[in-house]
């Protein structure tokens, strides 16, 4: 099979992050748009992708665009498209989309029509007028967007920000892919202190590890387009294999995570020992004003529960009063405070921040707070 167009989607303002990984990758050819990064790659580039994006939600072949501003403008293109170059004729499809300021609004009979246009090629194509359905998942999704149809398949199946690793959580945790994000826009590198002082179940650091180890996010979980006939079994292993090799065990990682609850603790290292990084970070029950940090630089990422891990007036003002008073005066720390409570900059009175970031977490719209440090001394 020749080139294939293919669509890696992510949350709402990490899109540079994730065309910067692509590049990693090897894929300089790269377009982007809100939520999502177009680029051509191989059958086995869709292994690659897979397994080693951290910050992508799912990786999409893109099976064709085209205007549809009617039913038949809908049913006809989609038809045309050739589905059975990867639908096999036992494989099931569920098809799912969104129509955003299109004529073709309601989406319940734009799913009926998608889904009876790939039926009816796939009849024309196999010769059958009953499909059993009983193979490989192929999740078909549609996007319109300002009467612009866009038809993908689902190589990922379950969202990539499931690692496999994440057993025990807490309430409302940050996804791993916003995690891995945060790690990646901040200043930390694997030879400097990182600091979660409100890290709940762990996410942040774990997935700091991972990155610190070289340790690729999708190793540990299966992806639907691993059945699809279309792709050679041979492409997965060779591609896990590559992978592994590029593991880095030898790394002395300084990671640290606390939070006041030990039942969060508790979940921390339960899902860092599933990942293979509970080694790698330093995990204790801490209130937050028992902090002491002595050392001159660093970086602290974390999560407030804010917004995120509810809590009342009271207990996150004690909150902000004992963060500032730890990180006010140290100038050579970085800090990132993700959270969807707007007044944080006015608690935090080292300096405005360098840089605000507008995130998503969900559907909940927050702010990365970003306060860069003084330069260790080489």
């Amino acid at each position: 099979m020749s080139k294939i167009k293919l669509t890696a989607t992510c949350a709402f303002g990490i899109e540079s992050i994730l065309k910067r990984e692509l590049k990693e990758l090897g894929f300089e050819q790269t377009a982007g748009m809100d939520g999502r990064i177009d680029f051509e790659g191989s059958l086995s580039d869709i292994a690659k992708t897979n397994i080693n994006l951290r910050t992508a939600e799912r990786v999409y072949v893109n099976m064709g665009e085209f205007d549809a501003i009617s039913f038949d403008d809908l049913f006809e293109n989609t038809k045309k498209i050739p589905w059975e170059k990867w639908i096999a004729p036992d494989g099931k499809f569920s098809v799912n989309g969104k129509s955003v300021k299109s004529q073709l609004s309601s989406v319940p009979a734009c799913q009926s029509i998608v889904k009876k246009a790939i039926v009816e090629r796939l009849k024309e194509a196999y010769g059958i007028k009953w499909f059993k359905e009983t193979g490989a998942e192929f999740p078909v999704d549609f996007s319109l967007l300002k009467d612009k149809a866009t038809l993908f398949l689902d190589t990922s199946g379950t969202g990539l920000h499931k690692r496999g690793y994440r057993t025990e959580t807490v309430e409302a945790p940050m996804r791993e892919t916003l995690a891995a994000a945060l790690v990646l826009l901040s200043y930390w590198n694997k030879d400097r202190l990182l600091v979660d002082p409100m890290c709940g179940s762990g996410t942040i650091c774990i997935e700091a590890a991972l990155i610190g180890k070289n340790i690729a996010p999708g190793l540990n979980r299966d992806f639907c387009s691993e059945k699809w006939p279309v792709i050679d079994q041979k492409l997965w292993k060779n591609q896990k294999e590559e992978a592994l090799k590029k593991i880095d065990n030898n790394i002395k990682l300084q990671i640290k995570g606390s939070d006041h609850n030990p039942a969060c603790i508790e979940a921390a290292k339960h899902n860092a020992s599933k990942a293979g990084v509970l080694q790698d970070i330093t995990f204790e029950v801490m209130e937050l004003d028992k902090l002491w940090i002595d050392k001159q630089y660093g970086v602290v990422i974390t999560n407030p529960p804010y917004g995120i891990r509810l809590t009342d007036f009271t207990e996150i003002n004690k909150l902000y009063i004992s963060f500032n008073k730890i990180f006010k005066k140290k100038t050579g720390w970085s800090i990132y405070i993700i959270t969807a409570d707007a007044l944080f900059e006015n608690y935090f009175k080292r300096s405005k921040p360098d840089r605000k970031r507008k995130l998503y977490t969900g559907k909940i719209k927050v702010n990365l707070y970003q306060y860069f440090g003084e330069r260790p001394a080489d």
